[in-house]
């Protein structure tokens, strides 16, 4: 899942919390809306931490230089 799957989550899960009035006998509508924005926002917290692990910098390693004498005569 990434990041924009994790933020239709939480758009999700806020309409169903704050802008809907279902009431289910068996269902708590509320819940599962705080449940799904919960998971959006450790969903987020996840892939940021592993794409920040992904994009370390790695200083460059400086070239080698080789000098040689070609004064041999050949």
């Amino acid at each position: 899942m990434g990041i924009g799957g994790c933020i239709v989550l939480i758009a999700v899960g806020a309409i169903l919390t704050f802008a809907t009035d279902w009431e289910l006998d068996s269902v708590n509508v509320d819940l599962v809306g705080i449940i799904m924005m919960a998971v959006g926002i450790i969903g987020i917290a996840t892939f940021t931490s592993i794409a920040r692990r992904r994009r370390a910098i790695v200083s460059p390693v400086a070239p080698t230089i080789v000098e040689r004498d070609d004064r041999s005569g050949f």
